[in-house]
């Protein structure tokens, strides 16, 4: 029984040690400044991929009628 005490003793302990090591080095910022940046940004892709998409659609029929 002393054993297993001891045992849970030391767990604890180092538990202990390793959860106070480690500290974030930076605050993280709030989501709340996040979210209107990433609207833009959103749309930005969006226009990409139709673009992108266009560009996809031009080429594949250019081959179909050169064939």
């Amino acid at each position: 029984m002393n054993k297993l005490l001891a045992a849970l003793v030391a767990g604890f302990l180092s538990v202990g040690a390793f959860a106070q090591a480690a500290a974030p080095a930076a605050p993280v910022a709030p989501a709340t400044q996040a979210a209107p940046a990433a609207a833009p940004a959103a749309k930005e892709v969006k226009k990409q991929k139709a673009t992108a998409k266009k560009a996809k659609k031009a080429k594949k029929a250019k081959k179909a009628a050169a064939k």
